[in-house]
């Protein structure tokens, strides 16, 4: 078995045998939480939030809320609407390569780097969008990948939905200019 940080790294790199790794561990579930910990915690700090660490907590409280949603709705949609022929998997193997998928979330820290910011931002994004095509993938057991990128935009319309949901609750929305 693999450490944290070798899967972490493996993840990030997009190696799909990282993900196959994961998806069959029944006990990386954790590691895969702490992933997505971690990577909340480098992305809320290289953000400079103002917050203060109550921020920092919400953030990281909101993205693993976040996690199990988009966990939820892609084993939903990859093995009800949009199974192949291959695909059986359950809401662990989700999790974890999700959770996994999260790794270059790390690499947010540098957003504390004066300057760079917005291109930090951008780079984690597309780098975990690319992330979690190759973990819906995996562990949906997909041919190709057109299948996942359709899973994970259908995931992506939930988290957004899920994001507008809870910072109205959490923030308010306030009363009207």
């Amino acid at each position: 078995m693999a450490s944290l940080g070798t899967r972490m790294i493996g993840a990030a790199r997009l190696d799909a045998g990282t993900y196959e790794e994961v998806e069959a561990d029944t006990t990386a579930t954790g590691q895969a939480a702490l992933v997505v910990v971690i990577s909340s915690l480098c992305i809320a700090l290289g953000a400079q939030l103002h917050a203060g660490l109550g921020g920092v907590v919400g953030v990281t409280l909101f993205r693993l809320a976040a996690w199990f949603i988009w966990a939820l709705v892609a084993w939903l949609v990859g093995t009800r609407l949009l199974p192949g022929a291959a695909t059986q998997a359950d809401l662990g193997q989700l999790l974890r390569t999700l959770g996994f998928a999260s790794a270059p979330g790390v690499a947010g820290i540098l957003g504390a780097v004066p300057g760079l910011q917005g291109v930090v931002g951008i780079v984690v994004s597309l780098w975990m969008l690319a992330t979690m095509i190759v973990a819906v993938r995996q562990a949906l057991d997909y041919e190709t990948t057109g299948r996942a990128v359709a899973v994970v935009v259908v995931g992506f319309l939930a988290y957004l939905l899920v994001a507008v949901v809870l910072v109205s609750v959490f923030v308010g929305a306030g009363p009207p200019p």
